[in-house]
């Protein structure tokens, strides 16, 4: 039985090897093909069959981070020579900037990537916190009725967002928030908080309470013996906590397109705008997508190590 068992672990080993890798592949191939699309010239984009060897360029960069208009006419020898190099893409591609007295106009690009990181950050430091916090509490006390709010909590997800858009938008209006930071980042809170709660009551109750007793009988406070004993032991939950509620914030585009329109506008709604002039440029499209896609997948890769331990074991194991 041990042969028999010992030969099906090594036939077995080279098939989950070829599942992993498959499976890696087809989820990567998106990304992948973002990736490329944002450095392909236009007119490779979209070939049919699609090209995979080219010579990328950073134009669809260039056009992503300035306003431009199709040519009328072609520029002098003059005009073109004198222009810059990334100026002279553009002219190739039958567009040009748009100046003001001399002055490049840019994009509301980055402004859009920094509203998206305010809002995602200041509500998942929010979410997180409050949802901590609530979480000791449900974790470490008896409430009365506990089951049923923890259950009221969880119900505030089990309803889709985009239902109650048009009562947010009303209300959001009444109150004049909307188009703000503020409004954002209070909604965002409030979809995340409850998401929180739950993750984290999880991580709390693996942490033993034998620890905090310990430290109240040397003479430290209920808050003291949370903030030095308990907030140390829960660093894992905490960051796989802030990784999935900075995702769901950063991703979120319904509320963002119904609330916002041009001052606290974030990154999704304003990604799919840049069509481009004459024709759908998906090149731009992409190159806004592939930098969108960064400071997430950065944040991932710092809390990579609490990430994988907190999905798989909790906190720490009794």
């Amino acid at each position: 039985m041990a042969a028999v068992s010992s030969r099906a672990q090594r036939i077995g080993h080279p098939v989950a090897i070829v599942a992993i890798v498959v499976s890696t592949l087809i989820f990567l191939a998106p990304i992948y093909w973002i990736a490329t699309t944002a450095f392909k010239p236009r007119a490779v984009a979209t070939s049919v069959p699609p090209t995979l060897i080219f010579s990328p360029e950073v134009t669809p960069f260039v056009k992503l981070f300035t306003k431009r208009v199709q040519l009328r006419e072609q520029p002098t020898q003059e005009v073109y020579d004198a222009a810059p190099w990334w100026e002279q893409r553009l002219f190739d591609n039958g567009e040009r900037v748009l100046r003001v007295k001399g002055e490049v106009l840019p994009s509301q690009y980055p402004k859009r990537f920094i509203n998206s990181l305010i809002v995602a950050g200041l509500s998942t430091i929010l979410a997180v916190g409050m949802g901590t916090f609530t979480a000791y509490g449900f974790s470490r006390f008896r409430i009365a009725g506990q089951d049923d709010l923890l259950f009221f909590i969880l119900s505030t997800r089990m309803l889709p967002p985009i239902v109650v858009a048009i009562p947010m938008f009303l209300m959001y209006r009444t109150f004049g928030m909307t188009d703000t930071h503020v409004g954002l980042i209070i909604l965002y809170t409030a979809f995340n908080l409850s998401f929180a709660v739950w993750l984290m009551k999880g991580f709390m109750d693996e942490i033993p309470k034998e620890y905090e007793e310990a430290a109240l009988v040397d003479g430290y406070t209920r808050l003291q013996s949370f903030f030095k004993i308990v907030l140390p032991e829960a660093t894992t939950g905490i960051a796989a906590t802030a990784v999935f509620s900075f995702i769901i914030a950063w991703n979120e585009y319904a509320f963002a397109l119904i609330l916002t329109n041009r001052r606290a506008q974030t990154a999704p709604p304003f990604i799919p705008s840049q069509i481009g002039s004459g024709v759908v440029d998906w090149t731009v499209i992409a190159a806004g997508t592939f930098l969108f896609l960064l400071p997430v997948a950065i944040f991932t890769f710092l809390l990579r190590n609490h990430l994988l331990r907190g999905v798989t074991f909790g906190a720490i194991r009794k």
